[in-house]
């Protein structure tokens, strides 16, 4: 979804010199935009831990219409040289394989927030490393509520951009929406494909809101947040 296109789906959006009845016949029409484009592939996913395959359609709970997928950078942007983990079965491999610590801050309070979310949607994280990886580090985080993904095996990360073409992974996050026997793209956090851009993360991003309320504000995002403090 292009930004132009998430500014006309805000409601709360006012321009120079509209009027109520132009906003109110905007708001309308926002409403009967095309959906995304459809899914076509039942991607087969592996569980972290146990790898039981999870196909992308068995994601959707009775009842809950909308799937919210985190992308985490698992293995690392290879030029990120901030710490790895300094304990545990994670901290021995090779920085450039171990986790982001963006992304993991990320899913911290995805994780804090995932029973409450799980009320009234789906909401899973995908990562490309291994199922046995991705199971030890969630231990080692205890995110214990969060349904963890592998995308090892299947192409979900390079078809929906969370992958460039050279295998560098990017965190990215979307939703996708069913309606029947069909999944759509509704929305993707397009502002990441520029490296640096994290504002499109925002909305699930706890400690910047916060931090954007202080007088100090973010500071230098260069060498934060990190894995350990």
């Amino acid at each position: 979804m292009s930004k132009w296109r998430e500014v006309l789906l805000d409601s709360n959006v006012q321009f120079p010199g509209e009027s109520s009845e132009y906003r109110r016949a905007r708001n309308d029409l926002a409403k009967h935009f095309p959906p995304g484009g459809l899914v076509k592939e039942d991607y087969v996913f592996e569980s972290a831990g146990d790898r039981t395959e999870v196909r992308l359609s068995e994601l959707f709970a009775p009842g809950k219409n909308s799937l919210v997928i985190y992308n985490m950078m698992f293995p690392r942007w290879t030029e990120d040289l901030r710490a790895g983990a300094t304990g545990g079965e994670t901290a021995k491999l090779p920085l450039a394989e171990q986790p982001c610590p963006s992304c993991t801050s990320v899913v911290d309070g995805l994780e804090g927030a995932a029973l409450h979310l799980a009320e009234r949607t789906n909401l899973v994280v995908i990562a490309k490393a291994s199922p046995d990886r991705l199971g030890t580090y969630a231990q080692e985080r205890g995110w214990r509520d969060l349904q963890l993904l592998s995308s090892r095996k299947n192409t979900f990360n390079r078809d929906y951009l969370a992958e460039t073409p050279s295998g560098v992974q990017r965190a990215v996050l979307h939703v996708f929406s069913r309606n029947k026997d069909e999944i759509q793209h509704h929305w993707t956090s397009e502002m990441t494909f520029k490296r640096g851009d994290t504002s499109s993360l925002d909305p699930v991003w706890a400690i910047f809101g916060v931090l954007d309320l202080t007088l100090e504000g973010r500071g230098d995002s260069a060498t934060y947040p990190k894995m350990q403090y």
